[in-house]
Parts: structure tokens; C-alpha cells; sequence
């Protein structure tokens, strides 16, 4: 049990190490910095206006069909690479498995074309 414990020191050695920097950053950055805000720091962020709504307003749902689009295609791309790079090696049954998976994600794809997902009005 005594070795097994020994093996993980290591990691808590890194641990504390990574808990002990990243406190010693902070203080740091609250010693050093200058804490003075002015006008132009306390003004409302890039619009120019105060906000007039609460900003726990709902969305409409076509920024999350979108965002799901988003991640079809990421995941799509994250994919094809390395099936690309290995293809010589896995043969037919990789081929296919793959061209069932764009499948699934070309139908999804269309699902949101047809439901009006990528329409704005």
C-alpha cells in the first residue's frame, strides 16, 4: 500500500505546485495593478447604451438550432481528418462506417433546412 501511495507524490507535488502559482498570480495581479476605474471603464461594453432589458431574456430558438448546426460540422470536420489519414489502413469497413456516419449528419443537416433553421427573417 506504501508504494502504491509513493507513486502518486509526484502528482501532488504537481498539484501543489499549480494551486501554489496560480494563488501567488493572483495576489500578484492584485498588488501590482492599478484598481483606479474610471468613467470610460464603468461604461456599458461596446454598444454605447445602457441596457434596457433584463439580461436573462429568452432567446429565440433558432440561435440553438444554429449552434446544433454548428457542432454537426464541427464534429463532421473533428472526424474526416484522422479517418482521412488512416484510411489506407482500415480498408472497406472504415469506408463505410464513415459514409453511415455523414449520412447521419447529412440528415440532420436537412432536417434544420426543411424546419427553417437557416432562415432569418
Amino acid at each position: 500500500m506504501q508504494e502504491l501511495l509513493v507513486q502518486y507524490l509526484p502528482i501532488l507535488i504537481f498539484l501543489g505546485i499549480a494551486v501554489a502559482m496560480a494563488v501567488l498570480m493572483l495576489a500578484a495581479s492584485l498588488i501590482v495593478a492599478q484598481q483606479k476605474p474610471d468613467q470610460a471603464k464603468l461604461s456599458p461594453y461596446e454598444c454605447g447604451f445602457d441596457p434596457f432589458e433584463d439580461a436573462r431574456g429568452r432567446f429565440d430558438v433558432r440561435f440553438y438550432l444554429v449552434a446544433i448546426l454548428f457542432i454537426i460540422f464541427d464534429l463532421e470536420v473533428a472526424f474526416l481528418f484522422p479517418w482521412a489519414v488512416a484510411l489506407g489502413d482500415i480498408g472497406q469497413l472504415g469506408l463505410w462506417s464513415m459514409m453511415i456516419f455523414l449520412a447521419v449528419l447529412t440528415i440532420g443537416f436537412i432536417y434544420e433546412w426543411k424546419k427553417g433553421a437557416l432562415e432569418w427573417e
